[in-house]
């Protein structure tokens, strides 16, 4: 159920873009219009996981995804019903605001059911969900837009976060009702050891992802020559790729003990940046890149989340919220900074930079680490 809200949450930020001209001629509007409630999404979901987080501390990481995917479900039929762009944005800013309590308590809940020694696996099945997303659930939105039109994908998803959010209120188990009675706030979880760090590593690591994935595309079609459409499989092959570690996070878990993975990770993120810039010149060699990254990616996310859920239990949410807070602006300001690098240096640049954002998460993550040692030193 946690890998299927991920999915839905993914599907709806993902699929506006394909469907997006479908949904303006039907408005009589321009795209741009229309894309403003994507970045309406972004902006809910940042400002919901920042202010709304440590609700999941309060009333319990179950309960509250059970509640903010019924009010997405409001959402996303605000979305099927609407009648021009402005309804479309406002319906999308209900949904970012749902989303930004659902991911944080999702990645809680993922931590809370884990059996002791598996956290990566169950993490790891958990983060498919954005696999599943990209592989198949834009490919679907687009079938659904063109067969029955761009308002029945909404009422489809409206339909599935309704179910979600039924099941989590009937299928849930009593100890996970209430994270505990010492829930914080922001600002407390900003003082507990090693969170400012791994935030920071958080906003780097992101920051890369987000500003080199939105212009693979642009750079695919404009400077290699190839259509619009080899785009689409240079996203499955990330999803693949991203999937694919699933089979491979046991692995994390027999090293999650060890603090230095999560540096180790960043760097090879950064070392997948670099083979990117060498090969930007040939389609293949992207591709195999896209599933590299993904694949490294996957690992990189999986084991930050695990050091955050880690650090005060009785603050998960709180600290989880601050993470999704972190990840949406981090997209915001990372897709206009690199953008701005991509239109003066080209790909090759963009993808150094992505490398130079990934040491720099790196270092964030050797010294929430460092911290940590002198913390239990002190002790």
């Amino acid at each position: 159920m946690l890998t299927g809200c991920i999915g839905l949450i993914g599907s709806n930020s993902l699929a506006l873009g394909p469907i997006a001209p479908t949904i303006a001629a039907s408005f009589g509007s321009e795209v741009q219009q229309v894309m403003l409630a994507s970045a309406a999404f972004g902006l809910g979901t940042a400002l919901g996981a920042l202010a709304l987080g440590q609700v999941i501390d309060r009333v319990g990481p179950r309960r509250t995804l059970a509640y903010v995917m019924l009010i997405m479900a409001l959402g996303f039929f605000g979305c099927g019903i609407a009648n021009g762009a402005m309804v479309l944005v406002a319906s999308q800013f209900l949904v970012g605001l749902s989303a930004g309590v659902a991911l944080p308590a999702i990645y809680t809940l993922a931590a809370v059911v884990a059996l002791p020694g598996h956290e990566g696996r169950t993490i790891g099945v958990v983060l498919t969900g954005w696999t599943i997303s990209m592989v198949a659930g834009v490919p679907l939105s687009t079938l659904i837009a063109d067969g029955f039109g761009w308002r029945m994908f909404y009422f489809t998803i409206a339909v599935a976060a309704l179910a979600a959010g039924a099941g989590m209120l009937l299928n849930g188990r009593k100890q996970e009702e209430r994270a505990g009675s010492a829930a914080g706030s922001p600002i407390t979880a900003l003082a507990i050891k090693g969170v400012l760090p791994l935030l920071a590593a958080c906003a780097c690591f992101m920051a890369a992802f987000y500003g080199v994935y939105a212009y693979v595309g642009n750079h695919l079609h404009i400077n290699l020559g190839y259509p619009v459409r080899a785009n689409g499989l240079a996203a499955v092959f990330y999803g693949l790729g991203f999937g694919s570690a699933v089979f491979l996070d046991r692995h994390m878990d027999a090293h999650s003990g060890r603090r230095i993975l999560l540096p180790v990770l960043f760097l090879a993120v950064a070392l997948v940046f670099v083979l990117m810039a060498l090969l930007s010149g040939s389609y293949i060699g992207m591709l195999v890149v896209m599933a590299i990254w993904g694949l490294a990616n996957h690992f990189g996310l999986n084991v930050l989340i695990m050091r955050l859920t880690a650090l005060e239990p009785t603050q998960r949410g709180a600290i989880m919220g601050l993470n999704s807070a972190v990840t949406y602006l981090a997209l915001f300001a990372g897709t206009i900074a690199m953008g701005k690098v991509y239109a003066a240096e080209g790909f090759i640049s963009l993808a150094l930079c992505g490398a130079v954002l990934s040491l720099l998460a790196c270092a964030f993550a050797l010294f929430a680490v460092r911290a940590k040692t002198v913390q239990r030193a002190s002790a």
